[in-house]
């Protein structure tokens, strides 16, 4: 037994006892006062997490919890009410009434007894003396040369009292015996060695007794509670007493013997968060790996990862042996999420086995091509009576194929393993994969509208949440992730060798920490504004370890970031808080396109579609794929492109506007029916964008050669095979640009011979060619309805999504400037 469990129960030590008992350390005994013999715990008046400060009111020494109490105890905070005294008032005037019992010594030298009240403070045979026969003040009795200490009467017969006899009951404390007459007197039949081994102590403030309570259990507490303050979390005894009063009273041998439905809400909360702590104690991914419900702390994850509803042992068991090979694999800030949706996908193909098999897919030599067979037609079934969607059909087929291939090739398939004797039918081809579903952008980019609406309404983000307000600021100028946002440094804004403000972020999903991405001054503001809120809140916090973002709660100390939860559930309420937005959508009337103004699904408004907005804004932007790419800080660009891509039925739409106003290089408007053309028209532009600048060459030998067989190549305007239309208006005006500013560059630049700056000069009929093609394409929209002309617009944002850069013409370049939502504000 160890010294922090004295002998009260000696028979009830164990291993279990001796191994949590022996990972509490002394400091944390020492920080509770702990007394191993009577088995209470004192919380300690200034700790951060687990004190509080006294009552305003003279005398009463209760602890203040709640903020909007001012300062007052709650019985002091109640009286206030029903006083008519101002708070001022209340707290000069009152004065503490309440007198302890029994909770001291008696004031005679070396007495044993416990003192009647603190008003008098003296054993009940003392005070009888002093009142009845000496007759003298407590100060001249006390130092009376004939009176005498008196030997101790005994502890209290509770199991839960730790307070001495004080004579006038024979086998309870004053307090616990008039408990006990009270409940007589109410009819109570509970007999009374019953009662004593379940009543509850006399409530102390900042006292909570364990006694009465298994080894066991004081075990689990004591380490479960030091694992809470480590984690920061604040607990009082207001919360603790309840919860030990509850566990002496059901009289259970263990916390996880308590039915969590049948407990109060602090209780209920209170056994989770400790059977969290007791439950982990000395676990590894070796004791995880024979459950069927792992614990993600073993691995040092946040979550838990189910293999409960895979039926099929011999699965459940190979799963179990993939998961232990693939979770040191996992990065980002759900390594545990993405593991289970893998699992998931085994748990589809186990129902299925489970339902289609006479013997339930429980004999795994019986398998093959039929059983993969049945599997794909039930995720199609599935998919068609609305159970999963397409994407989940598509992904949970890959994941089961490589999951099975992966098994095979860690041995599992090998004897004494447990897929040994599956046969080799049982497995997926390449093209049992069905085609990935066409994508259609729900739920990514936002369109303009629908940010300048939340851009417009910040402030009533901020009311609730000036740091909500600030993240998601950031969300949308920055790109970054929410999680990688949430979790930023204070010390996260430095500046290049330019002077330029850098954002330092750690990219947790790739494992590549930090990531430098330039940023507006604005938005360096920003930064700059929370690093003052922060440093407010914590001003004695080291700047290294100190938060942008600090969470407010489990956190004394600001070394803890906001969760993206907090994040997400701010940043929802606000978007549902607002009025509705609408933006132009195409919708069939009577058979025919029809652009009407209807309200955004606000369901589409979530804080990652800030980062496909970002990508889509800069892809708008003609930003180039690679740099996109840094800017993402993606490794692949194709995954890069699939932030801002076009769907191809969305993109034909586009072209089919567009076709419908398209320009020759004279200015001249083509008319042609263009639905007639919009197949050759569509494979017509899909090269042309990648070829022809501008615009669209309609010669093939040109676009095949990449314009390299043109003889006028780089002079398409003054080509017949050239076409453009209101998509390449931002292009012509760019380019436009370039010539002036390159004419007034050769101009000034007299290191050359009069026949190279002549040569190199931009002719006056390319710029009036240019000038007269920009005039002709904006006269032609501005003839447009309203509705004609947003239709227009649509159709030219989508189709310039994605577009791939240009070829180069080997022509001075102007990068475009960082694309900003909101261009009015300042640093």
């Amino acid at each position: 037994m160890t010294t922090a469990l004295a002998a009260v129960r000696p028979d009830q030590a164990s291993p279990r006892v001796d191994a949590l008992m022996s990972a509490v350390t002394l400091d944390f005994l020492k920080l509770m006062s702990w007394e191993s013999t009577v088995r209470l715990l004192h919380f300690p008046k200034d700790h951060p997490l687990l004190g509080a400060v006294d009552c305003l009111v003279d005398g009463c020494d209760k602890p203040v919890f709640h903020k909007g109490d001012r300062g007052l105890c709650s019985s002091c905070a109640r009286r206030l009410q029903r006083s008519n005294q101002s708070f001022e008032e209340f707290v000069a005037s009152t004065k503490h009434h309440w007198r302890g019992t029994g909770i001291s010594h008696c004031r005679v030298p070396r007495c044993d007894r416990p003192w009647k009240t603190s008003g008098q403070p003296l054993c009940v045979a003392h005070l009888h003396q002093q009142q009845k026969i000496y007759r003298l003040p407590v100060e001249e009795f006390i130092h009376h040369p004939e009176v005498q200490p008196l030997t101790s009467l005994g502890r209290c017969a509770v199991a839960a009292c730790s307070r001495d006899l004080d004579g006038r009951s024979t086998s309870h404390c004053n307090a616990h015996a008039q408990r006990r007459a009270l409940e007589l007197r109410r009819g109570s039949t509970v007999d009374e060695d019953t009662w004593n081994r379940t009543s509850s102590a006399i409530a102390q403030s900042r006292v909570v007794s364990l006694r009465g309570l298994p080894d066991l259990v004081v075990a689990e507490i004591l380490y479960a509670f030091q694992e809470r303050t480590a984690a920061h979390r604040k607990q009082t005894d207001g919360q603790l007493r309840p919860f030990c009063d509850m566990i002496r009273a059901k009289q259970v041998s263990s916390l996880s013997d308590l039915d969590p439905d049948s407990l109060s809400r602090n209780n209920r909360h209170l056994l989770s968060g400790f059977l969290k702590h007791v439950n982990r104690f000395q676990i590894s991914p070796e004791t995880e790996h024979h459950k069927d419900v792992w614990d993600g702390a073993a691995f040092g994850l946040k979550g838990n990862a189910h293999f409960t509803a895979i039926s099929q042992p011999w699965l459940r068991r190979a799963t179990q042996d993939w998961a232990i090979d693939n979770i040191p694999q996992r990065r980002g800030d759900n390594p545990m999420g993405t593991v289970q949706r893998l699992i998931n996908s085994i748990v589809r193909l186990s129902e299925s086995l489970r339902l289609h098999r006479e013997d339930q897919g429980l004999d795994l030599r019986l398998l093959g091509r039929a059983d993969v067979l049945s599997f794909l037609n039930r995720l199609r079934y599935l998919e068609e009576k609305g159970e999963i969607s397409a994407t989940r059909r598509c992904t949970d087929v890959r994941d089961v194929r490589r999951l099975l291939n992966r098994m095979r090739t860690l041995g599992l398939t090998q004897a004494g393993r447990p897929l040994h004797g599956l046969p080799e039918e049982f497995s997926l081809r390449e093209e049992d994969i069905p085609d990935d579903p066409e994508d259609t952008e729900a739920g990514r980019d936002l369109p303009p509208e629908v940010m300048d609406h939340l851009c417009g309404h910040l402030d009533r983000l901020e009311a609730g949440s000036r740091d909500a307000r600030i993240t998601v600021e950031l969300l949308i100028d920055t790109g970054r992730r929410p999680g990688e946002i949430c979790d930023l440094p204070l010390d996260c804004l430095e500046r290049d060798n330019d002077g330029k403000p850098v954002l330092i972020y750690d990219n947790h999903k790739a494992f590549r920490l930090g990531r430098r991405l330039p940023i507006a001054e604005s938005t360096a503001a920003l930064v700059l504004a929370q690093q003052q809120n922060a440093r407010a809140q914590f001003p004695n916090t080291p700047a290294k370890k100190l938060k942008l973002f600090p969470s407010s709660v489990v956190n004394p100390d600001g070394t803890k970031s906001a969760s993206t939860n907090w994040l997400t559930d701010r940043h929802r309420a606000w978007v549902d808080s607002l009025p509705a937005v609408f933006v132009p959508t195409v919708v069939i009337v009577d058979g025919e396109r029809v652009t009407k103004m209807v309200p955004f699904d606000k369901s589409k408004i979530f804080p990652y579609a800030y980062r496909h907005t970002y990508a889509q804004r800069h892809a708008d932007a003609r930003v180039e794929p690679d740099v996109l790419r840094v800017l993402m800080d993606h490794r692949q660009l194709s995954t890069t492109q699939r932030y801002y891509r076009v769907s191809d039925h969305r993109k034909r739409e586009a072209v089919e506007r567009v076709s419908a106003m398209q320009f020759d290089r004279h200015g001249n408007r083509i008319w042609r029916p263009a639905k007639d053309l919009l197949d050759s028209e569509y494979a017509r532009r899909a090269v042309g964008e990648v070829q022809a600048p501008y615009g669209v060459c309609i010669e093939p030998s040109n676009v095949a050669a990449g314009g390299h067989a043109c003889p006028a190549r780089f002079r398409c305007v003054g080509c017949d095979h050239f076409r453009t239309d209101a998509s390449y208006l931002p292009d012509l005006e760019a380019y436009l640009a370039d010539l002036l500013r390159n004419r007034e560059r050769l101009v000034a630049f007299t290191a050359a011979d009069d026949w190279a700056r002549a040569e190199a000069t931009p002719s006056n009929e390319e710029i009036t060619r240019v000038r007269r093609l920009i005039r002709r394409v904006k006269e032609d929209l501005d003839t447009l309805t309203d509705e004609d002309r947003a239709q227009i617009e649509e159709a030219t944002t989508l189709l310039r999504r994605g577009r791939r850069q240009i070829v180069s013409l080997g022509m001075p370049r102007v990068s475009p400037p960082m694309p900003d939502f909101r261009p009015g504000r300042t640093a």
